[in-house]
C-alpha cells in the first residue's frame, strides 16, 4: 500500500507544482490585460437577460444592467410567463433605467430548458438592427466598463465569441457557501488564452451574423445548456472563443448543503452530457487527489496503531492539499486585481479560496461519482431529464 501512495503523492505533487505554474501565468495574464485598452469597437448590442423567481440583490443586478458606459444598446429581458415574481422586478427596472429596456414573454419551455427557451424566444423576436448579441445572467453585478470590455474583442471578424466567467462571493456567509465559492474558483482559472475556452451564459458577445451563421438557434433545440450548446456551435463551425478575464461577474451567492450539493451536481450532470472528456478527465484527476489523501491519512492512522513513525507519510499527504491552498491564494490575488470595488469581501473571505481549495476535489470527487448513476438536474425549481445535448424532458415545474 505505501509503494502505491508514494508513486501517487508524488504524482500529485509534480501536477500540484504544474498547477502554481498554471496559476502564475494566469494572474500575468491578468495584469498584462488589465494594463492594455479593450479597443473602440462598439457597434449596437442588444443585450439579453432570462429571468427566473426573485432572487437576492435582483434589483441591484437589473440596475447595473442598465447602467453600462456602452454607447448604443438596450436591454432585453425574458421569463416563460409575466406571472414569474420577477415580473414586479422588471417593470420597476425599466421604469427607472434610462436606457431603453424591453420585457419580452416567452411561451412555456417544451422538451428544453427554461432559460434556453426564453433566449430563443429573445433572439427570434430581436430587430436586424442589432449587430452584437450580449447573453447575460440575472444573478451577477457586472463593473461599469463591463459591456464594452466583452464587446470590443469582436473586432476581429474572425473570433467566435468573447466569454467570461463568473466569481461567487458568500452574501451573508457560512461554510457552506464559502465551500461553494471555493469550487467554482477553479472554473474561471481553466479559461485562458488557448484554444479551448468554452461560452459561459452568463457574458457571452457574439456578433448576430455568427450567430446565425453557426446555427446557434439549432443547437439550442432541445437543449438545457445555453452555453454549452452554443460552444459546439463553434467548434464545430472552428470559431475561437477568447476569454475576457478583465469582465469577470461577482455573483453574491448563499446555499445550504442541500443547495450546494444540487448546484455542483447539476454542473457535473450537465458537463458530463454536453462535454463528456472533460467530465471524465477532471473527474479521473479530482478522484486521483482524492485517492492520495485518503490513502496516506490510513498509511498514519496505520503507522500510529502499529506504534511505527508516520510523520513523513502525514507531510506528504498534506503537500497536495497546500499546493491546491497556495493555487487558491493566486486565483484570489488575480481576483483582487479584476474586482477592486469588492476588495473588502474578498478579503473577508479570502479563506475559502486558499484553504477550502484543498476541499473542493473532494466535492468534485463525489460529483462526477454521482454524475455516473443519473442524467436529472434540478434547476430554478425545474426537474429535467438530460438524455442527450439535444434532447431534454421537463419532469415537473
Amino acid at each position: 500500500m505505501r509503494e502505491t501512495f508514494y508513486i501517487l503523492v508524488a504524482l500529485q505533487i509534480l501536477l500540484g507544482l504544474y498547477s502554481l505554474w498554471e496559476g502564475a501565468r494566469w494572474l500575468q495574464m491578468v495584469r498584462r490585460r488589465l494594463a492594455s485598452h479593450p479597443g473602440f469597437y462598439a457597434p449596437r448590442v442588444a443585450l439579453i437577460c432570462p429571468c427566473k423567481g426573485v432572487e437576492p440583490g435582483l434589483e441591484q443586478n437589473l440596475a447595473a444592467l442598465t447602467d453600462f458606459d456602452y454607447p448604443s444598446y438596450e436591454v432585453f429581458f425574458t421569463l416563460a410567463s409575466a406571472g414569474d415574481p420577477a415580473y414586479a422586478v422588471l417593470r420597476r427596472a425599466t421604469e427607472r433605467s434610462k436606457r431603453p429596456v424591453h420585457i419580452l414573454v416567452a411561451s412555456p419551455p417544451e422538451g428544453c430548458g427554461e432559460k434556453v427557451n426564453n433566449l430563443r424566444a429573445a433572439v427570434e423576436q430581436l430587430p436586424a438592427e442589432f449587430e452584437v448579441l450580449v447573453f447575460t445572467d440575472s444573478d451577477g453585478r457586472p463593473a461599469h466598463h463591463w459591456l464594452r470590455h466583452l464587446v470590443a474583442p469582436l473586432a476581429d471578424a474572425r473570433l467566435g465569441a468573447a466569454t467570461t466567467m463568473r466569481w461567487y462571493l458568500p452574501n451573508r456567509g457560512g461554510f457552506w457557501s464559502a465551500l461553494a465559492a471555493a469550487w467554482n474558483a477553479p472554473i474561471a482559472t481553466y479559461l485562458g488564452e488557448h484554444r479551448n475556452n468554452f461560452c459561459w451564459g452568463g457574458g457571452t458577445a457574439i456578433r448576430r451574423q455568427v450567430f446565425d451563421q453557426v446555427h446557434a438557434l439549432e443547437y439550442w433545440r432541445g437543449s438545457v445548456s445555453d452555453d454549452y450548446s452554443l460552444t459546439r456551435g463553434l467548434r464545430a463551425a472552428g470559431r475561437r472563443i477568447h476569454f475576457v478575464p478583465e469582465c469577470l461577474v461577482p455573483t453574491l451567492h448563499d446555499v445550504d448543503l442541500h443547495g450546494l450539493l444540487e448546484f455542483t451536481n447539476r454542473q457535473i450532470v450537465i458537463t458530463r452530457v454536453y462535454a463528456p472528456q472533460l467530465w471524465a478527465l477532471a473527474g479521473l484527476a479530482h478522484l486521483l487527489y482524492s485517492g492520495t489523501v485518503g490513502l496516506g491519512l490510513v498509511g498514519v492512522l496505520a503507522g500510529m496503531l502499529g506504534g511505527q513513525t508516520a510523520l513523513h507519510i502525514f507531510l506528504l499527504t498534506l503537500t497536495p492539499p497546500l499546493l491546491a491552498a497556495l493555487r487558491g491564494y493566486l486565483r484570489l490575488a488575480a481576483v483582487l486585481d479584476l474586482l477592486p470595488a469588492w476588495k473588502q469581501k474578498l478579503l473577508a473571505y479570502g479563506w475559502a479560496w486558499t484553504l477550502l481549495a484543498a476541499m473542493v476535489p473532494l466535492l468534485y470527487s463525489w460529483n462526477s461519482l454521482m454524475a455516473v448513476f443519473t442524467r436529472r438536474i434540478v434547476w430554478r425549481g425545474v426537474h429535467y431529464l438530460l438524455i442527450s445535448p439535444s434532447q431534454t424532458r421537463i419532469l415537473s415545474s
